[in-house]
């Protein structure tokens, strides 16, 4: 499913420009200043955005990891796609109050604080930073990507569903950070239009792989978990003599 990650970060990377667009046009560094080191620059920074986004991904994967271990691995796949349906109902805008729901008020707080400090330094390691904090904003995009790595296979593969993602969001974002314009508001508008309508296909193959219907590569069958797999051995009694 890496395909699935990369494919909805290139389209959604459309929805990147028009939330994110600000920040990677505000990045420090003269376009008239040594080519290589002006370039590179907004390279680390959007390498920083993927760094972030497979490191999540991990933690989502390590979730999803203890989840199957407990047999429910298709039962995951199904949810992982409702989960996507129910964020794609969720307006943007309230991206921000979700994260304040969850209790992210105070950290969400010190990332932007620290991302206007970094904003005044122009190194590389400052860009790099600054990537990586700015994968931590609230963005509905993101948590779509999320539920998506939850049925990742392991935690290896939940970090490279998500790193597929953000490169998927690297051609954009990096010729926006490079030419200042990159998409002309019109197609950036229908893009970010379409971007829900990519989630609910998205969502639809979690759930059709999760309902195991024996179809190769889209809906497998999926082995159960350790715990159903023990419990369908057939036990061996011991007699002592």
């Amino acid at each position: 499913m890496l395909w699935a990650g990369f494919l909805f970060g290139l389209l959604g990377s459309f929805h990147c420009v028009g939330m994110c667009g600000a920040i990677a046009l505000a990045l420090p560094g003269q376009p008239g200043g040594a080519g290589w080191r002006f370039g590179g620059g907004r390279l680390l920074y959007n390498l920083g955005r993927v760094s972030t986004y497979a490191t999540l991904g991990a933690g989502a994967g390590l979730l999803g990891q203890s989840l199957r271990l407990a047999g429910l691995q298709q039962s995951l796949s199904i949810a992982s796609g409702v989960l996507i349906l129910l964020l794609v109902a969720v307006p943007e805008r309230h991206s921000a109050r979700l994260a304040g729901a969850l209790g992210l008020g105070r950290p969400l707080a010190w990332v932007k604080t620290a991302l206007a400090r970094l904003f005044q330094q122009v190194s590389p390691g400052a860009l790099y930073a600054t990537g990586l904090l700015n994968g931590l904003l609230p963005c509905g995009l993101v948590y779509l990507a999320l539920a998506g790595a939850l049925s990742a296979p392991g935690v290896a593969g939940a970090a490279a569903y998500m790193a597929c993602f953000g490169l998927g969001t690297l051609p954009l974002m990096l010729g926006l950070s490079l030419s200042g314009r990159l998409v002309p508001l019109g197609w950036r508008i229908r893009m970010r239009q379409a971007v829900p309508y990519a989630a609910a296909v998205l969502a639809a193959l979690f759930i059709v792989r999760g309902l195991g219907l024996g179809i190769p590569y889209l809906s497998p069958q999926l082995s159960a978990g350790p715990a159903a797999a023990a419990a369908a051995q057939p036990h061996t009694v011991h007699y002592c003599h």
